[in-house]
Formats: C-alpha cells, sequence, structure tokens
C-alpha cells in the first residue's frame, strides 16, 4: 500500500492504434479508479520490442498514446502516467526476477507459443521471458489490483506465482496483486468485418459506415441472445456507450429494424468519442504540456520503483549503493 491507497498498475502498448475495445474495456474504467487507488499507468515501449519496431515510429506511436491517456480523462496530476523505458528500475527487477521464474513456467505461456507462431523469423529471448518484465512492472508499484484482459490473466498468475515465491525466501516484500474485474459492457466483439475496427480517432462518418457493414443475422429482432450473437454485441456497445440496460435499449428499439439500430450505435459512439479526440487535438498543440507531463511523472515513477528496488536489493544481498 502506498500513501495510504492500495496500488494499481497497468498499462498498454504503442505499437497499435487503440480502438472501441481498448476503450470501453480499459481506458474508461480508469478514469474512475483514481480516488480509490494510487494508479500507475505505462506505455509499456520496453514489450514492444519484442517485435521490429520503427524508431520513429514507435517514438510517435508512445507519444500519441500517452497524450491519448490525458485525453481520454485521465489526470496526471491524480495517476502517474509515464513511459515503461523512463524508469530503469523496471528492467532492474525484471532481472532479479528472472533468477526466480522457472522455463517450465515460460514455457507454458500460451501468448508466448501464439506470439512465436506469428513471428517465426523473430523468436527472441524478450518474447520468452516478456511475462517476468510483465510481473517486474506490477510488482515494483506494490500493486495490489491489475485490471487486466483475458488474454493477459496467464501472466497475472506467474505475477503471483514469483511474489510468492520471492516472499517465501525473503519475507514480505511484495504484496500479491489480485485480479480487477472490470465492469458490465466491457466485453466488446469485433464487428465481424476485417475493416470494421472502430478506433478512437475515427471520424463520424468512419464510424457510422463501419457500423452499417457490422454482421449481425436474418430475423430483424433487436434482442439481446446467445443464439444473436452480432446484435448482442451491437447491444452491448451500446449499453456500455449510453449507460443504459439491454432491457431499456431493447425496448427503445423495439419497432426499429438492424439498419436504424447500427445507425442509433454508430452515433452513439460518435457523440461519445467526440470530446476525447477534440481534446486529444488540443494537447498535441501543447508540446510544453505534454514534455512536463512525461518529466514529471518519470520522476515520480522513478520514486517508487526505486523504493521497491531498494528493498529487494537489501533481501538478496547487493552491496548498499554510497549516495
Amino acid at each position: 500500500m502506498l500513501e495510504g491507497k492500495k496500488s494499481l498498475f497497468s498499462g498498454m502498448q504503442a505499437t497499435g492504434t487503440l480502438h472501441l475495445g481498448n476503450y470501453l474495456g480499459a481506458l474508461k474504467n480508469w478514469v474512475t479508479l483514481e480516488d480509490e487507488y494510487q494508479c500507475f499507468y505505462s506505455v509499456v515501449d520496453m514489450h514492444s520490442m519484442t517485435i521490429r519496431q520503427d524508431p520513429a515510429e514507435l517514438r510517435k506511436k508512445a507519444r500519441a498514446l500517452l497524450t491519448l491517456y490525458i485525453a481520454a480523462g485521465l489526470d496526471p496530476e491524480k495517476n502517474c502516467i509515464y513511459y515503461q523505458s523512463h524508469v530503469s528500475a523496471h528492467a532492474e527487477l525484471g532481472w532479479v526476477l528472472s533468477c526466480f521464474t522457472y522455463m517450465g513456467e515460460l514455457n507454458r505461456m500460451t501468448q508466448y507459443k501464439d506470439k512465436a507462431a506469428k513471428h517465426a523469423d523473430n523468436i527472441n529471448a524478450g518474447l520468452f521471458t516478456y511475462p517476468v518484465l510483465m510481473a517486474a512492472d506490477i510488482l515494483l508499484f506494490q500493486s495490489d489490483v491489475v485490471p487486466v484482459g483475458s488474454d493477459q490473466k496467464q501472466h497475472l498468475e506467474i505475477t503471483r506465482d514469483i511474489a510468492e515465491r520471492f516472499n517465501s525466501i525473503y519475507g514480505e516484500v511484495f504484496p500479491i496483486p489480485e485480479l480487477y474485474i472490470v465492469k458490465a459492457g466491457a466485453r466488446i466483439m469485433s464487428l465481424q468485418d476485417p475493416n470494421a475496427s472502430i478506433y478512437l480517432m475515427d471520424d463520424p462518418d468512419t464510424i457510422i459506415r463501419k457500423f452499417k457493414r457490422a454482421i449481425t443475422d436474418s430475423d430483424n429482432e433487436i434482442r439481446y441472445s446467445e443464439e444473436k450473437p452480432g446484435i448482442s454485441n451491437l447491444i452491448n456497445i451500446y449499453t456500455a456507450v449510453t449507460g443504459k440496460t439491454i432491457e431499456e435499449t431493447e425496448k427503445e428499439f423495439a419497432s426499429s429494424g438492424y439498419g436504424d439500430f447500427k445507425i442509433a450505435v454508430g452515433e452513439a459512439v460518435a457523440n461519445m468519442l467526440k470530446p476525447i479526440q477534440d481534446r486529444y487535438k488540443e494537447l498535441t498543440q501543447d508540446k510544453a504540456y505534454i514534455d512536463k507531463v512525461i518529466k514529471e511523472n518519470a520522476e515520480k515513477a522513478g520514486y517508487y520503483a526505486n523504493k521497491t528496488l531498494r528493498k529487494v536489493h537489501k533481501k538478496i544481498g547487493f552491496p548498499e549503493r554510497i549516495r
């Protein structure tokens, strides 16, 4: 626990473009947590190195993601928003924890197998030890809770195993992080068209066009059901964006067809994203402000990270640094 609050860590890679699922499943929920937790949100650019990156593009995307964090409502005064690569303690703790992680554990990680299959020409050691660096990310900030998606649950499990193993040898150094369950409505599926991902910076016309193409079924009834995954997904999006319940949504569109409903969902999404897009454009024009956030938050993250690292170094027997 840091400064009387439980600690929370999460992060996103800067190698892709944020889509609606990222916002509804993560960013939107993050904004509600700043009063309850001491929150650390990282642009995890070190993790991006497992795949070859264009240096200029990586820098550009990292800054864009950090700016989008703020545009989406994360207050850099209340949350620590920083670049992973600006806090060297991530790598230092990652090395220590790698000495408390077994090859068999890493071999069982399904994400490693998936990524290795996709990047057969670049199966590097970083791809294999990725979960150890993720464990360091989490444990570095004494994290009590971690909001993760279903694809990352296995990584949280190995983080807990590493922390428990370390603690069993050296005493209570790390809290054992718990999974933070996001609120209902965050499970957003693809619109099932390869070109239909809704990106946070899409303009309204593009958003509505993509929703019009969303694959549904043939009966034209707006009803939530496992047998109707396409329309149920659209209902999930509409309820997550508007705050209405499934029942209210079904009633509202009881006499409407799929075409009208798709447009309504698209308009609701476009209206929700407009303030974020406007704020993002405003922030990109204020280089001095973003630079200030980057500098101050890196210092804040470094302060807390190094407190943990010093404790770890003392426990394992590293010589004390002369200051």
